[in-house]
């Protein structure tokens, strides 16, 4: 061991865990260089190759796979140790990441974040908002948010935020013109204002009420992937748009928008904060869920 130190076998547990060196690089904050050449070194050391890699991929040896099933629970336990005793600190800091979807992003986690930082301020956040389903650990995020049907099993899972549902709007206007859907199916006569994932997937829009549940697919009138270019759109008279409620509430309200078919939008429950199960999580993380199961406190007692 006296030629090594953790530096060599974390950067090594990085690249096997990931098997890619950009990746891994990010993660270890050093240059991907850097980062090859260490791993050079700690073969040299050995005297046996750990891992065969090409300008595309990177493929454990025996001899790295062996290495890893010894070093991998042993540096998580490393990990832990020092976690639990940064985390006695009074005071949180550091860097969190969190992945969320955009409405996540816009509808729940944006008021929160200026009281947070308010109250923690050595935490630096760093707020990812994305469509596509990603493997937090993976791609070096702390925590992620996802909707109670996507969550893994082997994750922590808290609640973010209260029920949320959907609605579906037109403008004031459009409706007057061109009349109120009685029946979900009815939206299959108008034109609609549809969204596409990132990869490539433009769901039907679901619909229940009493238990029966109808799926439809009305016909694109404008495909936006951007929610401003939609917004706009169903306030221009573009068609019928469904969405998450909060987006529209305020153009319901004041009588732009005309909110349809309620009786068949029930409400679902909100997102959950989730993240990898360790007994001590990190202190920025920590104060997060803290301050979250706070925010909801104090939410319920204002209704």
């Amino acid at each position: 061991m006296q030629d090594f130190d953790l530096r060599d076998l974390d950067a090594f547990v990085a690249v096997a865990r990931t098997r890619n060196f950009r990746r891994a690089a990010l993660e270890q904050r050093v240059s991907v260089s850097s980062l090859s050449q260490r791993l050079r070194d700690m073969e040299e050391r050995l005297g046996v190759r750990l891992m065969n890699r090409t300008t595309r991929s990177v493929a454990l040896t025996e001899a790295g796979e062996r290495l890893l099933a010894r070093v991998a629970p042993a540096m998580v336990n490393v990990a832990d140790a020092i976690t639990e005793v940064r985390g006695l600190r009074a005071e949180p800091s550091g860097r969190l990441r969190i992945n969320a979807p955009p409405p996540a992003v816009d509808l729940v986690l944006a008021p929160m974040i200026a009281p947070f930082l308010a109250r923690y301020p050595r935490v630096e956040l760093d707020v990812v908002a994305e469509s596509a389903f990603v493997d937090i650990v993976a791609q070096g995020f702390d925590a992620g948010v996802r909707y109670g049907e996507h969550l893994a099993q082997d994750m922590v899972a808290v609640p973010l935020g209260a029920p949320q549902r959907y609605a579906i709007v037109a403008s004031s206007a459009y409706v007057a013109k061109h009349g109120r859907p009685m029946h979900p199916k009815d939206l299959l006569a108008h034109p609609c204002i549809r969204s596409r994932f990132s990869n490539g997937v433009m769901f039907d829009w679901e619909f229940e009420k009493n238990g029966r549940v109808v799926k439809i697919s009305p016909p694109a009138r404008l495909t936006a992937t951007h929610l401003g270019l939609a917004l706009r759109a169903v306030h221009d008279g573009v068609g019928y748009w469904a969405t998450f409620e909060g987006y529209v509430r305020y153009g319901v309200k004041s009588g732009a928008l005309v909110s349809v078919l309620d009786d068949w939008c029930p409400p679902f429950d909100g997102p959950f904060l989730y993240y990898p199960s360790r007994r001590q999580p990190p202190p920025a993380l920590a104060a997060f869920v803290s301050f979250v199961a706070d925010w909801r406190k104090q939410a319920r007692r204002k209704k």
